[in-house]
């Protein structure tokens, strides 16, 4: 591993065109300047530099390490950065706009931890309905972060973090299929259906899922709230689709039932976090972490 302060060195006699201008900058020997070059070209095995009469000109292999140290330097500005802004935050907001199931699984235990690391940063979080909603708050500043499914994000957002999951077939406990390992499409079909409706995500993979099985689909309930086909779900004995994230709490507390479907092992979805493009406040940068830790217990 180079050290830092050759690293520095090899930038600043770049920069100066000479190692005798550089030395002058630094405060340092020429000589040592040079000696630690020529034993870093000798361990490389190729020259940094052409030593021409006048000024030091970089080959091709003295462009690609300064072009890494460059980019290191910068980022270890970035960071010390956030740290500095860290370590001076006695108050601040940071906003994330969600989905609904992500809102009730996933981010309620997360925001306690946040809390207790970041007790004076108000955490504002506002459930949205659609993926454009979400798309537009982060766009606009509005949001710090968005967190939900199948996002068609602008080039002005960063995709933070995604993970893939399949959707399945949901029921409580006591259901007739509660005890299945898995299930095919026709398994579900007898049974009472509560099912996301047309302005959602999920129901675009279920009406294709349907459409190939030449299923008829006559559900009791249509919706688009996660909260209310968990809860109807759980006491009206019927069976809904969801992912894993969206019953996350519930399948822990024994009150609902997950169960791969096998027509749907192809209709997957994309939990996805989003960012601004430009980069975030540091305290929003120590959420987003949080969140990647939260979603990557999802990957399959």
């Amino acid at each position: 591993m180079l050290e830092a302060r050759l690293l520095i060195y090899i930038d600043e006699v770049v920069r100066a065109g000479s190692i005798r201008k550089a030395a002058e900058r630094l405060h340092v020997s020429a000589s040592s300047i040079n000696r630690q070059i020529l034993a870093l070209e000798d361990r490389l095995g190729t020259p940094l530099f052409q030593r021409l009469p006048r000024k030091m000109v970089l080959t091709a292999a003295g462009e690609v390490l300064v072009h890494h140290i460059r980019r290191s330097r910068k980022e270890l500005e970035r960071a010390q950065l956030k740290i500095e802004e860290l370590k001076g935050l006695q108050r601040g907001e940071v906003s994330i706009a969600m989905m609904s199931g992500v809102a009730a699984n996933l981010v309620p235990p997360l925001a306690a931890q946040f809390h207790r690391v970041n007790p004076h940063v108000k955490l504002a979080l506002r459930q949205m309905s659609t993926g454009e909603e979400i798309v537009a708050a982060v766009a606009s500043g509005d949001a710090d972060l968005g967190l939900g499914f199948d996002f068609d994000s602008p080039p002005t957002l960063r995709v933070l973090a995604d993970v893939t999951v399949h959707l399945g077939a949901v029921v409580a406990p006591h259901h007739p299929l509660a005890g299945r390992t898995s299930l095919r499409i026709s398994d579900c079909i007898g049974h009472p259906l509560i099912l996301a409706d047309r302005s959602t995500a999920i129901r675009r993979h279920l009406d294709t899922l349907f459409e190939k099985a030449s299923a008829p689909v006559m559900p009791i309930i249509e919706t688009n709230s996660i909260e209310v086909m968990r809860h109807t779900t759980m006491t009206d004995n019927g069976l809904s689709f969801l992912t894993p994230v969206d019953i996350d709490y519930d399948r822990r507390m024994g009150r609902l039932v997950y169960i791969p479907v096998r027509e749907l092992g192809f209709e997957t979805q994309k939990l996805m976090l989003l960012g601004h493009g430009r980069g975030s406040s540091a305290v929003a940068s120590v959420l987003s972490e949080m969140l990647k830790d939260v979603m990557h217990q999802f990957s399959e």
